[in-house]
């Protein structure tokens, strides 16, 4: 059994398999974040995102990120522009790649309310590129350095990027399997109406049944698309559903590039063969020679250790919320880093209260002198985000009125999939006293709507 666990192992993980669908990955990850970041600044988003607010929601443990002015934002997202080129032509590619991902997590550091699950999924598969040898086939590196070049890599450099997209498909699958998604078609059947008006498709999303349908065949796909794409008879069929899949959600939802990103990463399943055809085309000569990228024999163990434990908390980090009661989708407790994509829609109001406990006076808040619109239709849902801002007024009020232990509640309401708006937030806690912990937060009112 052991010999037959070690062999399994060694297929997996060091046995050499040709370098051509890395190659296609590293040209069409870089090429899209490249537009991605040339886009961002394009469109005023730098301005938007990084110049208007005076208050940024941060990730835990990250609050000593700081926040660039306009002009030192627009450099990062220039920098990051540059890294993505430099990974899509293998150009000083190990820098490049390395520049790309410490620009791109950098800016999503800086700001929580800017989270999304693919920006996440980019920082993963920019850190796994930091350390494949995707550009030591095809690239401006081979060109200056011949001697760099191989036809061969480990099987854990290709299966690796197959397993993370495994990951985010399957849990994206699991997170729907849960009343509101299969029996009330929430909250897709709040979106898909809104759409009744496009040409030919519109009548379509009126229809009361569809959304139903498209939550099934949603749940449906996500659960089972990474073994139909490793299932090589039925991997071209596959594909086209994933193409059709994510073209449908584009064009459906604003997604911005994660039906691009899904499309052509999800390409990885394919075998060599196909992504040397396909390579051709731009000049890629496949050739009879053997080079293989050798891994030393000392280090084999710790990559076998690192696969290991990065596979673990991949899978394990989407469960956290088992750890807390009531509804993920309610609390948002365990809610990042999970994969629940497009599951949830919620819209709550939230008005913040400060009392000074020397004479009792209380006064509202206008959240809109320190907030962007869209940081403050996250804050009213988002229990964390509320914890944040009300120790950041304790603070502005210190620092302006000078009122010392500024008692600070908030007055808010949620509704969640389609449900009547309830209260949220116990409106007695003083918010800012509140101790930021991974523990359940009890003063999060329970979702009592079935």
């Amino acid at each position: 059994m052991r010999e037959r666990l070690n062999h399994i192992g060694q297929q997996l993980v060091m046995r050499p398999k040709r370098i051509a669908p890395l190659v296609t990955f590293r040209i069409l990850f870089g090429a899209l974040m490249a537009f991605g970041a040339i886009r961002f600044m394009l469109q005023g988003w730098v301005e938007k995102l990084y110049g208007e607010p005076v208050f940024f929601f941060k990730y835990p443990g990250f609050q000593w990120v700081p926040v660039l002015d306009t002009p030192g934002m627009y450099a990062v997202y220039m920098a990051m522009a540059i890294g993505a080129l430099l990974i899509m032509l293998g150009l000083w590619y190990r820098v490049g790649a390395v520049l790309f991902f410490l620009t791109f997590t950098y800016a999503e550091l800086t700001d929580l309310t800017n989270y999304l699950n693919h920006y996440y999924l980019v920082m993963l598969l920019s850190l796994w590129l930091i350390f494949l040898p995707a550009h030591r086939r095809f690239s401006l590196d081979v060109w200056r350095k011949p001697q760099w070049k191989k036809t061969h890599v480990p099987a854990w450099c290709i299966h690796m990027l197959m397993a993370q997209l495994a990951i985010v498909y399957f849990y994206a699958g699991v997170a729907k399997l849960q009343p509101d998604w299969l029996l009330r078609a929430m909250p897709l059947a709040v979106w898909l109406p809104e759409h009744a008006n496009l040409p030919v498709l519109g009548r379509l999303f009126a229809l009361p049944d569809l959304p139903f349908l498209f939550s099934w065949f949603g749940a449906f796909y996500d659960l089972t698309i990474p073994f139909w794409l490793l299932w090589r008879p039925s991997r071209p069929l596959a594909y086209a559903a994933v193409v059709v899949f994510h073209a449908l959600t584009g064009i459906l939802f604003n997604i911005g590039l994660f039906p691009l990103i899904m499309i052509s990463s999800t390409l990885i399943f394919f075998p060599a063969r196909s992504h040397e055809r396909w390579l051709r085309n731009l000049g890629y000569a496949a050739g009879e020679y053997k080079h293989v990228y050798q891994i030393p024999a000392s280090a084999k163990k710790a990559i076998y250790t690192f696969l290991g434990l990065y596979l673990a908390v991949q899978l394990l980090l989407p469960l956290r919320h088992w750890l807390y009661p009531g509804s993920v989708l309610w609390t948002e407790e365990g809610y990042r880093f999970s994969w629940r994509v497009m599951v949830v829609e919620k819209n709550g109001h939230a008005t913040f209260y400060v009392e000074d406990p020397a004479t009792g006076r209380r006064s509202e808040v206008d959240h809109q002198v320190y907030l962007t619109d869209f940081q403050a239709k996250q804050l009213a849902i988002q229990p964390d985000f509320m914890l944040q801002f009300a120790r950041f007024l304790r603070r502005e009020y210190q620092r302006q009125h000078n009122i010392t232990n500024a008692r600070i509640t908030v007055d808010s309401y949620v509704s969640l999939n389609g449900r009547p708006s309830q209260r949220f937030i116990d409106p007695d806690i003083d918010l800012a006293s509140s101790k930021n912990t991974w523990r359940h937060r009890d003063w999060i009112h329970p979702l009592t709507q079935p």
